[in-house]
């Protein structure tokens, strides 16, 4: 051992030489190494019937309507998740889930993704009614068009319309996507009405009662239509609104039937922490080029190679010659 390490004292140079050649061959005929990755894959889905306009959650200090909150927790998921994790973002209305964006990586993606939620709203719908049971069997055609593993994430206020019974109710025993499956619950537990707009986005007053018994407060069919159009009937009294509320009840039981999830949506740490506890929808063996690494340290050994040298110049440079005193 002694010897060797008189040998590397005495031929360093050399030994800093090899070493670096050894470094460069290695990123020439083994540039990858093979790591273990676990991947957070996340289906966001948004609940754009009319229910959602409700305005009784809070945010900021001011009430907004509960699609509005859905988007803020949705993109604030997307803002504290690490690169890496993967989104995609769909919306329900009436009986089925329709996808926006497919899988796209957060930090290379980041602005069409929050753009996409930005954009949600409940014009999208596509029909009136909804039916959440219906949705869920329809959210697992979904997972199996992604082709790849996911958690979904499915924000509503659990209001269906119309009101659902045993005739119209779905069994959900079959149904196989409940570990990756969470109902998000969006709203207050206080009944209020339900706004209502015409086909330019205004504003025109609640839903009536009477339109709710057959539609619901999710509208009806939407067209694109002429800004000349009437505007839809509306509630002509308070007590004539369609009251609703976050049905949480309903959803936990919801919930049950396929040992799915809830929880209820609150821009809170605590919320956004149990996002991201969930379990990776997959983890695979992916290679990871490391060539960067063995070029760094090969020029770093080439370098200290020069070092000594260097110093001893610089040394040599800085002393002051010894001056000899003579004797007179």
């Amino acid at each position: 051992m002694k010897k060797l390490i008189a040998f590397i004292k005495e031929n360093y140079e050399t030994v800093l030489y090899l070493a670096a050649a050894v470094f460069l061959l290695l990123a020439l005929i083994k540039p990858e190494i093979q790591l273990k990755q676990e991947v957070h894959n996340y289906l966001l889905v948004a609940d754009v019937s009319q229910s959602m306009n409700a305005e009784d959650v809070k945010l900021n200090n001011q009430m907004v309507s509960r699609l509005a909150y859905t988007r803020h927790l949705m993109k604030k998921i997307v803002e504290t998740s690490p690169c890496g994790t993967y989104f995609s973002i769909g919306i329900f209305a009436s009986d089925n889930v329709a996808l926006l964006i497919t899988p796209l990586e957060v930090c290379a993606n980041f602005d069409v993704i929050t753009d996409s939620i930005q954009h949600l709203e409940w014009r999208m719908a596509w029909k009136g009614n909804s039916r959440l049971s219906f949705g869920v069997k329809a959210a697992a055609n979904t997972f199996d068009s992604l082709n790849v593993p996911a958690q979904m994430l499915f924000f509503t206020d659990g209001d269906e319309a119309p009101r659902v019974n045993v005739t119209i109710k779905q069994d959900l025993s079959s149904v196989q996507i409940g570990k990756n499956f969470v109902f998000v619950g969006v709203g207050g537990s206080t009944k209020v009405g339900v706004p209502r707009f015409n086909s330019a986005n205004k504003r025109v007053g609640f839903w009536p009662i009477s339109d709710n018994n057959n539609a619901g407060a999710v509208g009806v069919t939407y067209s694109d239509a002429s800004l000349d159009d009437p505007d839809p009937s509306v509630a002509s009294a308070e007590y004539d609104r369609f009251l609703s509320q976050l049905e949480d009840g309903y959803l936990k039981s919801l919930a049950s039937e396929f040992n799915a999830k809830y929880i209820e949506g609150q821009n809170t740490p605590e919320f956004y922490a149990f996002v991201q506890k969930q379990k990776p929808a997959a983890s695979f063996v992916s290679a990871y080029s490391i060539r960067w690494l063995y070029l760094v340290l090969a020029v770093m050994l080439l370098l200290a190679a020069y070092i000594p040298n260097i110093l001893f110049r610089s040394a040599s440079t800085i002393s002051p010659e010894p001056k000899i005193l003579s004797r007179k």
